[in-house]
């Protein structure tokens, strides 16, 4: 069954590489009529995505009986990472050899022939009829899901690994936000629009956390060549455990610093006693350690061996306080 279906699949592939973008469009043209018939739908809700997001992107909302949200080229362009004028970068994309067969005729057809629809602007008394074109939103989800199958098969260009980036946390904060507000409506729960814009932020920030590199493989490289440590086959050696505790950590949490005020502070109002304190890093927290494994970088790169980078960790950072990562309140004062 399955050699069927991937049979199938493959036999529909060639026939849409096969076909002429003249040819996809109007099947998508057709497609787009039997859908809409003469007359145009009508958007009864317009939104910007500029003031929660940071990307000027206008959406929409239509009057046809999905009450389908829209947004425009340029829109679906920006959300997967590409400039904000980044409309025809996107085309550009998803006609390429390396996306192409992961899209399908069918969404490639949609793709190329965006809706068309009517918004009625009123301003100061005067109604103005404009024409607009934009894509569904369920559409993103689709060219998403595409660009991580891609990537899956290695056809990605090393240039586009950052859409690939930009489609997991698509992809992984729409599902939770969806299945959330699907037990919202469920139960009878009526949220309000500030509610499901501030649970799609959520998802998404946890999301760029998850894809989000913070420890920079430079600094691995650098303590290899400075403690002369074996490479293992897999994972890192123990000895950065120590190095990371002791370098990072330690300096971090310095018990005279903002930064260990702050992390004390969210652990206590969290009731979690016995959670490690850098798992209490918030977003503060976050932008001090990307700032610190900087500065710890560059003092390893200009370090000749071991004993100058010590001397210079010493220096820059001073005396910290040494605390048991098993154990958060267990504390003991020794060296760096």
């Amino acid at each position: 069954m399955d050699e069927e279906v991937s049979g199938k699949a493959i036999g529909a592939r060639a026939r849409a590489e096969s076909l002429s973008p003249e040819e996809r469009k109007e099947i998508a043209r057709k497609a787009a009529q039997a859908r809409w018939g003469v007359k145009p739908p009508q958007a009864t809700h317009k939104g910007n995505f500029k003031d929660e997001f940071g990307i000027d992107v206008e959406c929409y909302v239509l009057d046809d009986e999905n009450k389908t949200a829209v947004i425009s080229q340029r829109g679906m362009g920006a959300a997967l990472g590409f400039s904000p004028q980044g409309g025809a970068r996107l085309i550009r994309f998803i006609e390429g050899k390396s996306i192409a067969p992961y899209l399908g005729l069918e969404l490639r057809g949609k793709l190329e022939n965006p809706l068309v629809f009517q918004y009625v602007d009123l301003v100061s008394g005067t109604r103005t009829i404009h024409k607009l074109h934009g894509f569904d939103v369920t559409l993103l989800i689709d060219v998403c899901k595409a660009i991580v199958a891609a990537e899956a098969d290695g056809k990605l260009h090393r240039s586009q690994e950052k859409l690939a980036k930009q489609a997991h946390i698509i992809l992984n904060a729409s599902a939770k936000a969806g299945i959330k507000g699907l037990v919202y409506a469920l139960t009878g729960y009526d949220a309000t629009k500030e509610e499901v814009i501030a649970a799609f932020k959520l998802y998404v920030r946890e999301e760029a956390r998850e894809y989000e590199k913070e420890f920079p493989d430079k600094l691995y490289e650098q303590w290899y060549r400075l403690y002369k440590v074996p490479r293992p086959e897999r994972n890192k050696p123990w000895k950065f455990k120590h190095l990371t505790v002791n370098h990072v950590y330690v300096p971090l949490a310095n018990s005279n610093g903002k930064i260990h005020e702050l992390i004390v502070a969210q652990k206590a109002a969290s009731g979690e006693r016995w959670k490690k304190l850098h798992q209490f890093l918030a977003e503060i927290g976050v932008k001090a350690l990307r700032t610190h494994l900087g500065q710890l970088l560059g003092i390893a790169q200009i370090s000749k061996n071991q004993q100058e980078y010590e001397k210079y960790i010493t220096k820059v950072f001073g005396r910290q306080q040494i605390l048991d990562f098993d154990d958060p309140d267990s504390t003991s004062s020794t060296e760096p």
